[in-house]
């Protein structure tokens, strides 16, 4: 029996797909554009080529840039991740507790970023915040604005306060998905907790855990709103990324083309990494039953 196609369900998705030309593929164009040229004003362009480009990937600005990019994702990563699988593993999985525990970890995802910026800002001021005004009383030396390591401390804490969240939640949901005839078997079996978790829960978050990792690696990774708001890319250029320093390019010093150049750059890095994630975290992945 031959399958019947019905090519009108193309136009159901047909505003969508318009939407998605305007809000993604022209502004992308754009960029495009304006990274192959140059402009000294009037709508008046010349070609530039790839100079542009060659500029961007000689420049030590850039190089240090995305190097504090990717070490600030790496250490993300290696305190989210296995922070969220432990928090998720010991919330409750029945009774009253289970919606309480749920509402609290969703509260930090609720809140807009520029907000969590401004939150941590205040709170590690040294004259009225109560982190900074602490940690002062306590005789311990700290003040992001002026250095480089409590600046850095500073933003960690507070992506891990903001999203370690997102990783529970994603591990909740796989947790909560594993059959009770699993952990009756174990159960008999005598397997240890470790045993527990590394044969039947860790499998059965695969799935999850790999959607926590992409999704935390993409955000750490084009981080802007909440390290400007808090140090703006200080103290000096310690916690300037490539977000932020693609900005100051492209809007303080109004360097269109090398600023969309580094753009590209910044989006073709983003998806190597990404697909790296993904290929290295399905190698010998077997249907889950």
């Amino acid at each position: 029996m031959e399958k019947t196609w019905n090519n009108k369900a193309w136009f159901m998705v047909l505003p969508v797909l318009v939407l998605v030309a305007f809000s993604a593929v022209i502004p992308l164009m754009t960029v495009v554009n304006y990274s192959v040229q140059d402009t000294f004003g009037n709508n008046q362009f010349f070609w530039a080529g790839t100079d542009w480009f060659t500029q961007m990937l000689e420049s030590d600005r850039f190089w240090d840039a995305l190097v504090r990019n990717l070490f600030f994702s790496m250490v993300i990563l290696a305190i989210e991740v296995p922070l969220g699988i432990l928090i998720a593993l010991n919330m409750p999985k029945t009774g009253l507790g289970v919606p309480v525990c749920l509402v609290l970890m969703a509260l930090p995802l609720l809140i807009p970023w520029n907000v969590v910026g401004t939150i941590w800002q205040v709170f590690g001021r040294v004259d009225i915040g109560l982190l900074g005004h602490t940690l002062t009383a306590l005789g311990i030396s700290y003040n992001y604005t002026q250095d480089p390591t409590a600046a850095w401390i500073t933003v960690i804490v507070m992506d891990v306060w903001h999203w370690t969240s997102l990783v529970v939640l994603l591990c909740y949901a796989g947790l909560v998905s594993i059959p009770d005839a699993y952990y009756q078997a174990a159960k008999i079996d005598g397997a240890s907790r470790w045993s527990v978790f590394r044969y039947i829960q860790l499998p059965k978050m695969k799935r999850v855990l790999l959607i926590a990792v992409l999704l935390r690696f993409m955000d750490s990774f084009m981080i802007y709103t909440e390290p400007f708001v808090v140090t703006g890319g200080g103290p000096g250029n310690s916690t300037t990324f490539l977000s932020i320093d693609l900005v100051k390019m492209a809007v303080g010093q109004f360097d269109l083309g090398p600023a969309a150049a580094m753009s590209i750059i910044y989006f073709l890095i983003i998806l190597a990494l990404s697909w790296i994630f993904y290929t290295v975290m399905t190698i010998n992945d077997a249907p889950q039953n």
